[in-house]
This record gives C-alpha cells, structure tokens and sequence, in this order.
C-alpha cells in the first residue's frame, strides 16, 4: 500500500537540535511512523521526555555540535550502537541578526560553526555507515534564507550559511547517489517556534512577515514535519538533491 511507504519500522534516525522547535516536531513524526529516534542538542528542555510521555521510543544523547569531534563521536556512537543509521536529520541551527560592518569574528565563527560546519561534518560521518549497510537517508534543514535575502532585519551571515547548506546538499546527493544515500534539504519560511517567537514580537518584523507571505500566517512545526518524513522514509524513494520550500508562498514574492 502507498501509506506503507510513509512507515520507518525499524529505522534508526538521529535528529540534531531534536529537543524542542522544528527538530522535536521533525523527531515525533519519526518516531510516530516507527523510528528508532535518537535526539540530540546542547541541552534537552524536556523534548525526550514530552515523546516519552506520549508512547514513543527515544533516546537523548547530549552534544555540543560547535566543539571538534563532537559530530564524528555523536554519529559514530549512534551506528555503533545501534548497529546502523539510516536516517539523520541535520536540524541544529541558530539565528543571529546585526549589520555586516558590524557583525564580529566571533558571532561569524560561533554562527557558522553550527549551521554550517556541523551539517558537512556530521554528513561526513554518516557516509561510511551508511554506505556499508547499502543506503541510507540524509535531510538537512535549511531556510527560504539559503534563496533571498530577509526583510527588514539584516542577517547576511545567516543567510550565506543556509545557502550553502543547500549546495552542500545538492553536491552530495549527486557524489553519493551511487551508494543507494538520498540527500535532501528543506527550506522553512517563516514557522513558529522558540527561534522566530521574538521576531513576530518585534510588530514592525511581524507585519513585514505577514504581508510576504500569501497565506498571511506562520507556518507549524507540524507542516515542516509532514515534510521531513516524507523525504526521510520511501515514499520519496527517486528524491535526491531536492531542497524542498515550504514557506506559505514567501518566495514567490
């Protein structure tokens, strides 16, 4: 049956930044279609034990994605454990805004240390396992950010390591469709969650936000996640190097 393809029985699934936000959402709806899930992030604000509560299998394991090794022992640690990895969601993501002139060496480094670095690094560490097992599934989360440039705040660092997060991406969906490793990327407008909460406080973000988007609201954790599993299970089998938008119509403006 069709909705057989949407099922993860038996897969084991490392979300990075899975705690809370579009990571916890994205971690619920594989556990939901049978994942073993594995949530990772610098600190569990009580995510883990929200699934827990509500029947699911999972596990937190911390790690500070911003620290060397940190990706290779969390990936290494998942495979070997559990004897495989099939799917890894790459979520950990921060947000920083300020003028270019003014935006120092070490916001730059300290942003793209997380959105950037540990997405390659951590798609580095999946390769050999799952090429030894026959395949597996890699989703990178990106932004409508990797595409154009926000309005009216001034976030050029963050847009640059988005848009290389959907080259990074789509190189390695060509290098590694050989080896049966699907990758793709999804690009969020603007959701509702801790990270843009502040924004939509900020009135004159908020209604330059809105009036951007044709469907005039915010996107759900939850309509982000019906995506990712999707593109993390077999019903988008012939997907790779896609990155899918789902930003209300944001960018077709």
């Amino acid at each position: 049956m069709i909705i057989d393809r949407f099922r993860a029985d038996g897969k084991v699934a490392l979300v990075t930044g899975g705690t809370r936000g579009i990571g916890l959402g994205i971690a619920r709806a594989l556990a939901e279609a049978g994942a073993d899930v594995i949530v990772s992030a610098r600190t569990d604000p009580g995510g883990t034990e929200e699934l827990r509560a509500e029947g699911h299998k999972v596990e937190y394991r911390p790690c500070d994605v911003t620290q060397p090794g940190a990706i290779d022992a969390l990936v290494a640690g998942v495979a070997r454990d559990r004897g495989r990895l099939d799917i890894l969601v790459n979520n950990a993501g921060v947000a920083m805004h300020g003028p270019t002139e003014d935006f120092s060496d070490e916001r730059y480094r300290g942003l793209m240390a997380v959105n950037l670095d540990s997405v390659y690094f951590a798609c580095r560490a999946a390769i050999r396992p799952m090429r030894a097992q026959g395949g597996g599934v890699i989703l990178n989360i990106g932004s409508i950010s990797g595409h154009i440039s926000n309005v009216p705040q001034i976030q050029t660092a963050y847009n640059a390591s988005k848009a290389a997060v959907h080259m990074l991406t789509k190189s390695l969906a060509s290098d590694l469709a050989k080896d049966n490793i699907r990758v793709n990327a999804i690009a969020p407008g603007y959701i509702m969650t801790d990270m843009t909460a502040g924004g939509f406080e900020i009135p004159e973000w908020a209604e330059v936000w809105t009036d951007m988007t044709p469907m005039r609201r915010a996107g759900t954790v939850e309509e982000i996640a019906t995506a990712a599993l999707l593109l993390c299970t077999d019903a988008s089998s012939y997907m790779t190097g896609s990155v899918v938008v789902i930003d209300g119509g944001y960018t077709t403006r």
